[in-house]
Order: C-alpha cells, then structure tokens, then sequence
C-alpha cells in the first residue's frame, strides 16, 4: 500500500515533531488532531519556527518550508481521519485515554487503516484489545525531540501482522529514522535500559551522594553521554519518567524497578523538568 495521507493524534511534543518530519521529510499529508485548538495553533507554530531554523541554515529552502507546512491540516474532529492511510497515536501516557482515542479510530476510520501507538511503556497488544482490528495495531515508538533523534522503535504485538508492521516501518524509514523490530514488553528496549539508570541517579541525588549537577557531569564526562541523566529526565518529562518506572515496576513484579520517592515528589509538586520550567534543574 502507498503511504500518502496519516492521520497524527495529539498535537503536543511528540505529535507536532512527528508532523513536522513526515512533512518536511517523508513529504505525506498530515492531519494532525487534538481536542484542543490552542494546542493545534501552538503546534503549527512551533513546525513553522523549527523550519524556519532550517531555512536560516540554509538546510532548507523557504519554499518548501511553505510547501511543507501548507500538507498539515489540522481538526479537532476525530471522524476527520476516516481515509487516512496509517493514524500515530501521540497522546498522553493514560491507558484510559488511549483506549477512548483507539476506540473512536476504529470506529471511524477505514477498514484497512493502521494504527500505530507512539506509547513508551503501555503494552501493544492491550491497546490493540479496544479495537476490533487488533492485527492492524503496531507500535512506532519516536524519541523526544522527534525532528533530530534518529531511532524508532516498531513494536510487534501479540496480534500485529506482518503487513501492518511493514506499512508502519515503511512509514518511519520514510520520515528518516533508523527502525528496530521490538517485541511487545514493558519498556520495550530503550526505556528498559534508560529509565532504571534514570531512577538510580535519582536515588544517588536523594541519597545525598552528590549534588545534580555533579551527577550530570560524572555520567557525560565518566561515561561519555551526551547528556546527563538528570537533564534527560528533566527533557522527557519527570511525569513520564515516574510512569514508566511504575509501569516496569507493576508489569515486571521487580523491585529493582521502583520508582525513587524523590521522582514521585518533585512530580507531586508539580516540577515536571523543561515543560514546567523547573525540575532536577530550573528553566
């Protein structure tokens, strides 16, 4: 099946960054959706300034900046993506909001429509479970921010068929990501691995071992990251970070995966990293 037109569902972060990319690079037309418009203007304007960052680099011309963001339409109608070729789910890490959201795609899209969640912790094969297509339910897991990192994740669930997992592969390749096949499983691998060393240098902070600027440089200058754990957290979101550690902690029944009590104060506080303005760090 060519891939022409797909349907993107939340207009935050994650879901303007993926539009932005499947416009400018992969050249598809895009219907980007949330329920709120002050969102939907926010996220064309935010495609418009990063383009326009490209265009002053000389890494893109200023008319297919212009051709790039006039393939974005946006709603905040849901029945709107009835025809889409393929929907990416981007909205928030709430297994009850993506079962309303996935519910309403299958009833309105068309039959042979797939749906791929960009989910970092949830399990596939249950969000296929709201729909009656579960065979057409993948995931396609983008990493924050979606205009530069260069992985995604396809995530295989228990039901997902081999022609879905392609369309959405080919989708992701033509964005220009660098895809790897993942069976469905809590964190699938990038969080698995990440989130744990999250956690643990937030243990290291609440214990007092050493202060979070000092942690931040013992990891990027000891073992050669490109940021520190801290930042990083403070980047995805300590919201997400303390969700995903729940959810490993819940799926997996190990108590190595605990969240940090610190993690989950500073979210009950209300310092949620970068989008707050304050975190580990101040904004």
């Amino acid at each position: 099946m060519k891939i022409e037109k797909i349907g993107i569902i939340g207009a935050g972060i994650m879901g303007s960054g993926i539009a932005q990319i499947a416009v400018q690079r992969a050249k598809f037309n895009v219907l980007l959706y949330d329920v709120n418009q002050a969102m939907l203007e926010k996220a064309i304007a935010g495609i418009a300034k990063r383009l326009g960052r490209l265009v002053e680099k000389g890494e893109l011309l200023a008319t297919e900046k212009d051709i790039a963001i006039s393939r974005i339409v946006t709603t905040h109608n849901i029945s709107d993506l009835s025809d889409v070729d393929i929907v990416i789910e981007a909205a928030s890490e709430d297994l009850d909001v993506k079962k309303s959201i996935f519910e309403r795609l299958d009833a309105e899209c068309k039959g042979e429509t797939v749906f791929a969640s960009n989910t970092s912790s949830i399990s596939i094969t249950k969000i296929a479970s709201f729909t009656r297509r579960p065979e057409l339910v993948v995931g396609l897991h983008f990493f924050n921010p979606a205009p530069v990192m260069e992985l995604v994740e396809l995530i295989e669930g228990l039901r997902s068929s081999i022609p879905a997992l392609k369309i959405a592969e080919e989708t992701a390749k033509a964005m220009g990501k660098t895809v790897i096949a993942v069976k469905d499983a809590p964190g699938f691998v990038v969080n698995r691995v990440l989130l744990p060393m999250i956690n643990e240098a937030v243990f290291l902070l609440a214990e007092g071992i050493a202060d979070a600027q000092s942690i931040d440089t013992a990891m990027r200058l000891g073992a050669n990251h490109p940021m520190g754990p801290l930042s990083l957290a403070d980047l995805i979101g300590l919201d997400t970070c303390l969700h995903i550690m729940e959810t490993l902690h819940a799926d997996l029944g190990d108590d190595k995966y605990r969240p940090c009590p610190l993690l989950r104060s500073y979210v009950q506080a209300g310092l949620l990293g970068r989008k707050s303005g304050e975190g580990f760090f101040k904004y």
